[in-house]
């Protein structure tokens, strides 16, 4: 399903191939060659999301673009099922694997792969030919990759990161004091935005 968002509707190259249930929203842009399976869901939340040449989208994965960070992807770029991916880079040849995660502001480097349910934390530059194992967590610039329980030292880099502050604009809380509250009132204004959505 195409939709026409904030003013601007998806573009699909005549080669590309979207699946009848997938969903491509406001200002996303598709290259020659792309497949985008079964599932998908590609939004531009203030920002575009471009998909270079011969990239694969698969089944249920999820692509978000922010007013702060559009979501560029490379050239024949695979983005595995149920990955999710929100204003980052991913430059050309990279492998993300089932379930893995790119979040806002992170920079993931050619020929790079991320194995099953791997991270690439919010801010986060991975190199060009780097390998995040299954599992495992890629925080900081320049990057450190870490195993899940090792949440002390993703702790030490992530914090610094201010995931709060960068994405939603708001101070982490106090002690016993809970962020969402503030979160779910800004990020459903922001949302309220698809009110006004046409399909095409």
């Amino acid at each position: 399903m195409l939709i026409e968002h904030d003013g601007h509707a998806p573009t699909v190259h005549p080669t590309a191939y979207v699946a009848p249930t997938a969903t491509l929203s406001g200002d996303v842009r598709v290259g020659a060659g792309c497949r985008i399976l079964f599932g998908a869901v590609l939004t531009a939340e203030g920002g575009p999301v471009e998909l270079g040449e011969g990239c694969i989208v698969m089944e249920n994965a999820v692509l978000r673009g922010t007013r702060r960070d559009p979501l560029i992807v490379g050239r024949h770029v695979l983005i595995g099922p149920t990955s999710y991916l929100t204003g980052c880079t991913v430059e050309e040849g990279v492998f993300l694997a089932t379930g893995s995660r790119v979040f806002n502001g992170a920079r993931v480097g050619a020929r790079s792969e991320v194995r099953i349910n791997g991270i690439v934390h919010l801010r986060t530059v991975l190199p060009a030919d780097a390998t995040v194992p299954i599992g495992w967590v890629a925080v900081g610039d320049p990057a450190r990759i870490l195993p899940p329980n090792d949440h002390g030292e993703i702790w030490e880099t992530q914090k610094a990161l201010d995931f709060p502050g960068y994405v939603f604009g708001l101070d982490r809380p106090a002690e016993g004091e809970s962020l969402m509250p503030a979160v779910s009132e800004r990020y459903g204004r922001a949302l309220a935005r698809h009110l006004d959505d046409r399909p095409l």
